[in-house]
């Protein structure tokens, strides 16, 4: 792995699962599984930054685990967890992203594996996503991290 921004466990199949930066492009999502190698730096989705000449061998390779989701261009994953409670019954057991770049907040529903939806929650309305976290109290939680950061609540409107 080149750069992992996030890990969180499905909080029904205690699989364990990872994002990480890319270079210059070629963010990923990743299903993390004893014995497996996952590729860096013999094959990625990202390109040397300036010269943006390839990494490698190239994006596959025999015995390397593809990613679940790749991202091109980056948008700078960061914070990872499970949806869970009484709070956002609708996506429960989706994922959450956050991103660097841009600002994005992503939701990610998955079915044996494999992403099932993919929703752009938002982006550029807060900053920076460095962190996404589900609170006790079942809202959801993002840290942004620039100069003025905020801890930002989101809860189901009434």
């Amino acid at each position: 792995h080149r750069n992992v921004q996030g890990i969180a466990i499905h909080p029904v199949t205690s699989e364990i699962w990872a994002h990480e930066h890319g270079p210059q492009g070629g963010d990923e999502l990743n299903l993390i599984q004893s014995g497996k190698n996952y590729g860096w730096p013999v094959i990625t989705y990202g390109v040397n930054y300036i010269i943006g000449t390839m990494i490698g061998e190239g994006t596959k390779k025999k015995g390397m685990e593809q990613p679940i989701f790749t991202w091109i261009p980056s948008i700078g994953t960061s914070g990872l967890t499970f949806i869970s409670g009484n709070t956002f019954t609708k996506w429960d057991n989706n994922l959450l992203i956050g991103g660097l770049k841009n600002g994005h907040l992503i939701r990610v529903a998955l079915k044996e594996n494999r992403i099932l939806e993919y929703e752009e929650i938002f982006q550029n309305r807060f900053g920076r996503i460095r962190d996404v976290r589900i609170g006790k109290d079942g809202n959801i939680y993002l840290l942004t991290d620039e100069s003025n950061g905020k801890l930002i609540r989101l809860s189901i409107a009434n």
